[in-house]
């Protein structure tokens, strides 16, 4: 289910954005089932975690071409 640089590439810089929010949400309530002992699948914060990691890159490699460009 981790998302692939290349299928994140081809999304706009406001899609990157919408999804990032998204992650960070699903970590948060992650974290939180983690604190109550509520989670059931612990391998997901590491994916999600690791799907934000890979947006900031792209979003990053996005911003560095648009400036170069520029």
């Amino acid at each position: 289910m981790a998302l692939d640089a290349t299928e994140l590439r081809d999304k706009t810089p406001d899609q990157l954005r919408d999804q990032l929010e998204q992650l960070k949400k699903e970590a948060f309530n992650l974290r939180f089932q983690q604190a109550t002992n509520q989670i059931e699948n612990t391998a997901r914060m590491r994916s999600v975690r690791r799907d934000v990691a890979r947006i900031k890159t792209v979003l990053n490699e996005k911003a560095a071409t648009a400036a170069s460009e520029a």
